[in-house]
């Protein structure tokens, strides 16, 4: 399994109540998944964050396949699926797995990023450009450049 950016036990906190994992549990694997990705491609909230950027989503879309339940690991692959060098706005894909390899959901993302004091979508800098040339792309990604 490649592209793993996040495992962890399912705790209390995070089942419902019919005694499975509850649906926002799934969007913050995902979204911690991608923390991770970033930053170990060198491109931590925090660097983000201190020339006024942040990311936003304008989409989440879940695919539930097999349940998931207390006190079971998952893992948590991230793949890029579509970025536009004109505006920075991306898409990845994330998929979550039981630690026996099945496959549980599939977690779609698309969004931007934005200048926080602007309030208005904003590309990343110029010379972040080659480190997302290096983040996990998926093997039906898209590169837009209109």
């Amino acid at each position: 399994m490649e592209n793993v950016f996040y495992e962890g036990q399912v705790i209390w906190a995070q089942i419902d109540a019919n005694r499975h994992l509850r649906h926002s549990a799934y969007a913050d694997f995902c979204a911690q998944a991608r923390s991770n990705m970033l930053k170990k491609m060198g491109l931590s909230l925090d660097k983000i964050a201190a020339v006024g950027i942040g990311p936003i989503l304008f989409r989440e879309e879940l695919v539930y396949l097999r349940e998931i339940q207390l006190d079971e690991y998952v893992k948590v692959t991230v793949a890029m699926t579509k970025y536009n060098l004109l505006n920075s706005r991306f898409s990845f894909r994330h998929e979550i797995y039981r630690m026996d390899g099945t496959k549980c959901a599939v977690v779609t993302v698309d969004g931007a990023w934005m200048d926080v004091t602007k309030r208005k979508l904003t590309p990343l800098p110029l010379e972040w450009q080659t480190i997302v040339e290096r983040l996990p792309k998926s093997e039906d990604y898209q590169e837009i450049t209109t």
